[in-house]
C-alpha cells in the first residue's frame, strides 16, 4: 500500500509547526486518492497526547523516536530512512522551512531518491503523485513525476494550510541507531524564535528593517510599527552582520523564507539575496528614500521618502485607528 510520510516539526514547548501540519493535511488528502495512508514522524520529547493529536490532521500512525534530537537534520534523516525502508512508504512530504529542506536533501542522498523542491501543489496522475514547481522566477510551472520510490517532495513555505479532520493517530515508538556522523553535532540554541514567543516564519505581518534604518537603535521604529500592526520584526543580512539585530530574525538566501500576508520593508533595497526570502508575501509595501531601489520593481506599494518620518506617523495612525 502506497503511503506518504511527513516530518512534523515541533518547538521546545511541544507545539507543532503550521507548515508541518499543512503538509500532513495535504498528505492525508493525497493518500486517500492513491489508496494509501498518511503518517508522521516526530522526534524528541513529544507527549502521547500531542503525538496522537496529529490524527486530527490526517495521520493514521505517528512514528516517535524519543532518542533523536529535534532541530538537527542528520538524526532525523536516520529516523525517516528507517521508517521508509521498514514500512515501505512511497513518498516523503515536507512543509516549507530551512530544516525541511535540509532533511529532505539528506534523505534524498541516503535513499538515492528523486526530489522536487519549492513545490506549490501536488496532484495525482495514474495513481502516482506529481509535484508542481514554479520555474523561471515563477513565470512558469512544471510538472515533476517520479520514476522510482520513494519520491521526496519539499513544499514552498505556506504552500498548504493546516486542516483539522478529526481523529486520533496510533503512536508507534521506534528505536533508531543513529549513524556515527549524526552524533557529531549538538543543539546549542534553537533559533526559530526571537524574543517572546514570536516565530517570524509563522507571522501574518512582518516589518522588515534594512540598512536604511541607520543604526541598531532605530530598529525601535520597526518594533513600534510591528507592535501597532500586531506583527513581528525581521531583518536583512547586512543588518544582522552589522550586529544590529539577531540572526534568528534574518530573512533571505542565508536566513529564513517567509510568506506573511503583509511584508512592510523599511529601508530595504531589495537585493536578490533578500528577495528570495520574502517574495512569496501576499502584499509587499516598501518605504525607501532611493527611488531606484530594486524593491520598487516587485513591491505592491512603494513609498519614496524618509522612513524615519513616515514610519512613526504610520504607527500613530494605526494606533489611532485601533483606538
Amino acid at each position: 500500500m502506497a503511503g506518504i510520510l511527513v516530518y512534523a516539526l515541533h518547538d521546545d514547548a511541544g507545539n507543532f509547526n503550521k507548515n508541518s501540519l499543512g503538509a500532513l493535511s495535504e498528505a492525508a488528502k493525497l493518500a486517500e486518492q492513491i489508496g494509501g495512508e498518511a503518517a508522521a514522524v516526530v522526534v524528541g520529547d513529544v507527549s502521547d497526547d500531542a503525538a496522537a493529536g496529529l490524527g486530527a490532521y490526517g495521520a493514521k500512525r505517528v512514528f516517535r523516536a524519543k532518542s533523536a534530537p529535534e532541530g538537527l537534520a542528520q538524526p532525523i534523516v536516520d529516523v525517516m530512512a528507517k521508517v521508509i525502508n521498514d514500512e515501505g512508504f512511497s513518498y516523503a512530504l515536507f512543509g516549507g522551512g530551512l530544516l525541511g529542506f535540509e532533511i529532505g536533501a539528506g534523505l534524498t542522498a541516503r535513499l538515492n531518491a528523486g526530489v522536487t523542491m519549492e513545490v506549490t501543489n501536488v496532484k495525482v496522475q495514474d495513481g502516482k503523485l506529481v509535484a508542481e514547481r514554479p520555474v523561471l522566477q515563477d513565470s512558469a510551472v512544471v510538472d515533476v513525476g517520479y520514476v522510482s520510490e520513494p519520491g521526496i517532495i519539499i513544499g514552498r513555505l505556506n504552500a498548504w494550510a493546516p486542516e483539522e479532520r478529526g481523529g486520533t493517530a496510533e503512536v508507534v515508538d521506534i528505536d533508531v541507531e543513529l549513524s556515527p556522523w549524526s552524533t557529531k553535532a549538538r543543539m546549542v540554541k534553537r533559533g526559530e524564535q526571537r524574543g517572546g514567543d514570536i516565530n517570524i516564519e509563522d507571522a501574518d505581518i512582518l516589518v522588515g528593517g534594512g540598512r536604511g534604518l541607520g543604526d541598531a537603535e532605530s530598529f525601535k521604529i520597526a518594533e513600534d510599527l510591528a507592535g501597532a500592526l500586531g506583527g513581528a520584526v525581521a531583518a536583512t543580512r547586512a543588518v544582522v552582520d552589522a550586529g544590529w539585530y539577531p540572526y534568528s530574525a534574518q530573512i533571505g538566501q542565508t536566513g529564513k523564507t517567509v510568506a506573511p500576508k503583509l511584508y512592510l520593508a523599511l529601508g530595504i533595497s531589495g537585493a536578490i539575496q533578500h528577495k528570495v526570502g520574502m517574495q512569496n508575501s501576499e502584499n509587499i509595501v516598501a518605504i525607501n528614500k532611493d527611488p531606484n531601489a530594486p524593491i520598487f520593481e516587485f513591491c505592491d506599494l512603494g513609498v519614496v521618502g524618509d522612513l524615519h518620518k513616515i514610519a512613526p506617523k504610520l504607527t500613530e495612525a494605526i494606533k489611532a485607528k485601533k483606538g
